[in-house]
């Protein structure tokens, strides 16, 4: 097992290697210029459409703006939040927190181009289904000559799909929140347990198909969101006082590494710092990633830069506000100077700090919101990759292996869950971000074309 989590180390590490971090950065430092800024100047007007201002019934597509947002929020708005904010100030300190909002602000624009795309090169599945996502726009958009790419991001879609973190983060909260307090042995056996109650959870959903997932994730994410907020809000409030020491931190510790932990990379501690902060920003809110453009590739809407300012608002929803308040609640506790704790379990001591003998507890209900949420989405763009690779009359047979991949997550360690889906992302990241690249300049001209209209 050891020699298995080095290799897979090994593998995260040289996929997150400066090749990556460029296309990532740069690259959205590049869409964000020739957009003139766009996500920023538009907010409010992002803000109208997911309202349903300009919703109409009759437009092509599945699901609502609305719920195209929200089914993409509930895979991002997960554990990548709690438990990967966490892992990040853990090795980084404060100043990670820094760098992964860098990471939403570029990613903001990274999202509303990769989303704008996914409508505006939808194709259609063997069934003859209108379909958006990465793949589709490469083929439908590049030509059949870039089709390797979209085979590429698809066969890294089909893992990177995969509730393992999600999985794995609610099981260790299960057991160190009820399990260990009650005397009970914890071990494979009762991980095996919990991974088969939520393999019966969330077959129950993902077998009903994309109406059932959206509804239902329609319905979670807002509440999931808000009962958080609170929480971390009385948190702040308990320690008033340190709280602008600790956001001042942010800012210092960012560029000077001072409570790094972690391997240094280009030579410097504080390269390394960045990388981490990037990686868990792309991590938590999957900007450039691919997946979102899967979710808002099915909203309904002939406007497709309209459904890329809906989708823009998910990174600074998810890392600016979510991640923001999670960070602060594990700093002004104290628990990351002073506990060996990772993942959600450091997250938990924060609350228990905060909140003695109910705060984990009600950490529990959002930890098992945020988590089963995210099952529920993950499976549909899993199944959209199978669709692409082997027809969409196949694609249902994902659900099982889907189904087994819970079972893996609950029973396998930390490192070698968050090391395989950081390989597997840093992968689809490469076929998404050279494709929209190439594309943006179609995007720009559309653009031109929607706000002209607009007026």
């Amino acid at each position: 097992m050891d020699q298995l989590n080095q290799l897979i180390e090994n593998f995260a590490s040289f996929a997150w290697g400066l090749p990556l971090l460029i296309l990532l950065i740069g690259g959205g430092l590049y869409l964000l210029i020739i957009s003139r800024f766009l996500p920023f100047r538009y907010f409010a007007h992002a803000i109208q459409v997911l309202r349903g201002k300009y919703d109409d019934p009759n437009d092509p597509g599945e699901i609502s703006h609305f719920k195209a947002l929200t089914t993409a929020l509930s895979s991002t708005i997960g554990m990548g939040n709690i438990a990967g904010v966490a892992v990040a100030i853990s090795i980084g300190g404060p100043g990670a927190m820094f760098w992964m909002w860098i990471s939403a602000i570029v990613g903001m624009s990274t999202k509303f181009f990769t989303c704008t795309l996914a409508v505006l090169y939808r194709g259609k599945d063997s069934d003859g289904q209108l379909q958006g996502g990465p793949m589709y726009f490469i083929v439908e958009g590049l030509g059949k000559s870039w089709k390797p790419l979209a085979v590429m991001f698809s066969f890294c879609g089909l893992i990177g799909a995969f509730p393992v973190f999600n999985v794995n983060q609610l099981t260790q909260a299960i057991n160190d929140i009820l399990l260990v307090p009650q005397g009970i042995k914890i071990g494979f056996v009762s991980n095996f347990c919990i991974g088969i109650v939520l393999v019966i959870v969330t077959s129950i959903v993902i077998f009903g198909g994309l109406q059932r997932i959206s509804k239902t994730a329609s319905k979670l994410v807002p509440a999931m969101v808000i009962l958080y907020f609170l929480m971390v809000l009385v948190i702040l409030g308990v320690n008033i006082e340190v709280v602008p020491k600790y956001f001042i931190m942010i800012f210092t510790d960012a560029f000077t590494a001072n409570n790094f932990k972690g391997d240094s990379f280009l030579g410097g501690v504080l390269g390394a710092l960045i990388l981490l902060g990037i990686r868990r920003g792309a991590f938590s809110n999957e900007a450039g990633i691919g997946i979102a453009p899967m979710a808002h590739g099915a909203a309904k809407t002939d406007e497709p830069v309209r459904e890329g300012l809906v989708a823009m608002l998910g990174p600074a929803i998810d890392t600016l506000i979510v991640c923001t308040l999670t960070a602060l609640a594990i700093l002004v506790t104290g628990v990351w100077q002073g506990s060996a704790a990772n993942g959600v379990s450091l997250t938990a001591s924060a609350f228990a700090n905060a909140m003695p003998g109910i705060g984990q507890y009600i950490l529990m209900i959002c930890v098992f919101i945020f988590s089963v949420s995210s099952l529920f989405s993950y499976s549909y763009y899993g199944t959209k990759c199978m669709s692409f690779l082997f027809g969409a009359h196949n694609k249902h047979y994902y659900n099982y292996f889907y189904i087994i991949s819970i079972i893996i997550g609950a029973t396998t360690s930390l490192n070698i869950i968050i090391n395989l889906v950081d390989g597997i992302f840093a992968l689809m990241a490469i076929p998404t971000m050279i494709a929209t690249i190439l594309l943006a300049p179609k995007v720009v001209k559309e653009i031109k074309i929607y706000f002209n209209k607009l007026e």
